[in-house]
């Protein structure tokens, strides 16, 4: 069910769809909002799990305020909403700058996270390539439309959002390994073979995590929950349903640990 609720003095918007299992908090990309997740890995992941999910201030139906974007301020939003909506503890499933949110909370608040999952993300903004949008992709219209359909700012206000994004890509986030292997919960690490985040950054971060899986999706780019959900729930699901560490035939990288 779909409510506002005050967040650290910030009306937000936020969807629990309920259920009986464990909590599970869906955290969006940037431009982006909730609805993307919730609609499509989010139906796959409710059969088991309670799903909730969050607009974070100037995305979706939550409305901006004049403070420029820092990844910190959206992790301190995510605790915020741990402790009053979920009330406690979660798996955390965050796609882009979502899953770099899910790293920040994971270092600051261990004790509020089950297992995370990151799809997409980099731990500092060098970990990007270079890219532009082919003019012919609808993916900038379809951003720009789906916050006009939603945010209570207007879409005169979309040119700032843009703005204060892209000033935050720019410089934002600068965790290092070492920060990366101090996340104490075990981490599954998903990314496209064609995605936004270099693959060799994406092999760095899970190299760095004390309990992390890596999985690379064949023939996916950055957009990959929206273009394979059905893959990306199996991953999801197996990480999450799976109890304790991975056994294999073979363990290298994990002897070693």
């Amino acid at each position: 069910m779909a409510s506002r609720v005050d967040i650290s003095g910030h009306p937000t918007w936020v969807d629990d769809r309920g259920g009986n299992g464990e909590p599970l908090l869906l955290l969006h990309g940037g431009l982006g909002n909730s609805d993307d997740l919730l609609n499509s890995i989010g139906p796959g992941l409710a059969q088991g799990f309670r799903v909730v999910a969050f607009d974070r201030r100037g995305h979706g139906y939550t409305a901006d305020t004049d403070a420029d974007f820092h990844y910190a301020d959206m992790a301190d939003e995510t605790v915020s909403v741990l402790e009053t909506v979920v009330g406690g503890p979660a798996h955390l499933v965050g796609w882009s700058d979502g899953g770099i949110i899910g790293l920040l909370v994971a270092l600051r608040r261990p004790d509020l996270v089950r297992k995370l999952v990151v799809v997409g993300a980099n731990y500092h903004f060098e970990g990007t390539v270079p890219a532009e949008l082919d003019p012919d992709s609808p993916v900038q219209d379809e951003l720009g439309n789906a916050y006009v359909a939603r945010s209570p700012d207007g879409p005169a206000h979309l040119e700032v959002v843009m703005n204060k994004t892209f000033r935050m890509f720019r410089s934002e986030p600068t965790l290092t390994r070492a920060d990366i292997a101090r996340i104490s919960r075990p981490v599954l690490v998903v990314v496209g073979d064609d995605d936004l985040v270099a693959l060799p950054h994406t092999m760095s971060l899970y190299e760095a995590l004390p309990e992390g899986q890596l999985a690379v999706v064949p023939g996916a780019s950055h957009g990959l929950p929206l273009e394979q959900p059905e893959a990306l729930n199996r991953l999801i699901l197996a990480f999450l349903t799976a109890s304790g560490p991975p056994r294999t035939l073979m363990p290298i990288r994990r002897a070693r640990a």
